[in-house]
């Protein structure tokens, strides 16, 4: 496939960037099918937040980041899609908060694993846990291929961050006594009301942002780092996610009435 030249003042630059990085990750393999569709609804939540980062999620980014940089082992769960669009964030934050990647996917073939795999390693990865030559355990409330972990990794994990994930595992891995943190454009999805932490943003955003606050606060002691994390409230933080996309919704009524009367 030829890629498109986007011009630099495009409006849209950035969504077609974006675009451009999962369709590539599809002919490399490392998408599935179903993650093209995923990323087309994701990108529609992203219009009613006004494709940029609101104070809540960055909030939620701050209580993800002390959750992950006090737990005793952190985990990365590493699909398709969040390993199209940000591979070296993915490293950088694995890197910063001790967590390692693990890749876990519903969509399964080794040839995706294998993709993934490779993307992670150019990016900069030492150590990929989740891989085919690797003992697995699995967890037992799913049924999925999603069910199966390392035991190494989320297998023994305390806090697990599940960007770009689906609802049934979040659900199951709470079940099993994991903190969960996700990030998810819907705060109406299950994920994001079943997770411990919903940073209610676009990975694009929020991974970099991440991986700064990580640098940052790396340095703080872990009590302050616990009380970070105890402090913050997941259903508060998704009441003002919905009460911003309609206030934006609102707003966007209100501007289109003006130009309806003005044309």
């Amino acid at each position: 496939m030829t890629k498109i030249e986007i011009p630099p003042d495009h409006p849209r630059r950035v969504s077609l960037e974006t675009r451009e990085a999962i369709i590539d990750g599809h002919e490399k393999d490392i998408v599935a099918t179903a993650g093209l569709l995923a990323h087309g609804r994701g990108e529609a939540f992203d219009y009613l937040i006004g494709e940029s980062t609101p104070s809540f999620a960055e909030e939620a980014m701050r209580a993800a980041v002390a959750a992950m940089l006090s737990a005793k082992h952190p985990v990365i769960s590493v699909n398709g899609n969040i390993c199209s669009l940000v591979p070296h964030e993915l490293v950088e934050l694995s890197q910063i908060t001790g967590a390692p990647l693990e890749i876990n996917l519903f969509y399964y073939r080794k040839e995706r694993e294998d993709a993934i795999l490779k993307a992670l390693r150019d990016a900069g990865a030492d150590e990929v846990l989740g891989t085919h030559d690797r003992p697995s355990d699995t967890i037992p409330e799913l049924s999925s291929n999603r069910r199966k972990v390392d035991p190494d990794g989320i297998g023994a994990a305390d806090v697990v961050l599940v960007p770009l994930e689906d609802g049934d595992r979040t659900e199951a891995l709470k079940k099993v006594g994991k903190f969960v943190i996700t990030i998810d454009l819907n705060p109406m999805s299950r994920t994001a009301v079943h997770a411990d932490v919903t940073v209610v943003d676009n990975v694009v955003r929020a991974m970099p942002r991440m991986v700064q606050l990580a640098r940052e606060m790396q340095s703080l002691p872990v009590k302050d780092l616990e009380r970070i994390r105890r402090d913050f409230d997941n259903r508060a933080n998704r009441r003002s996610a919905l009460t911003h996309m309609i206030a934006h919704l609102e707003e966007q009524v209100r501007l289109a009435m003006q130009i309806g009367e003005s044309s």
